[in-house]
């Protein structure tokens, strides 16, 4: 399964949601949402700053990552939602050893 980082921040209407369900019952929704797809939930973390939300998660490709981000985004409960793809250390090990024939401009 491919892993990625989520990083999210509330809208107000969002921000009042977790203001009274909690934050656990914010890790659960995302579980369970990620179940959906296939996925699990390695870390959940609340944070002030640039964000309010990151979360590690494993979802099976890219279209289940996509479908995540198209109905947290569509939720009206956050201002921004990122997916990042996270490599392993052995990802990019393996990367390395693939020869590339590039030429970079004026070259």
């Amino acid at each position: 399964m491919a892993k990625y980082l989520l990083k999210v921040s509330y809208s107000v209407d969002g921000l009042k949601g977790v203001m009274k369900g909690g934050g656990t019952a914010r890790v659960k929704a995302v579980e369970t949402a990620l179940a959906g797809v296939g996925g699990s939930l390695e870390s959940f973390y609340f944070a002030f700053g640039g964000d309010d939300v990151y979360v590690i998660a494993e979802v099976p490709d890219h279209t289940a990552a996509i479908a995540m981000a198209a109905a947290v985004g569509t939720s009206g409960a956050v201002s921004s939602y990122e997916t990042v793809v996270l490599l392993s250390p052995s990802d990019v090990d393996k990367a390395m050893e693939v020869a590339v024939n590039y030429a970079p401009p004026g070259t």
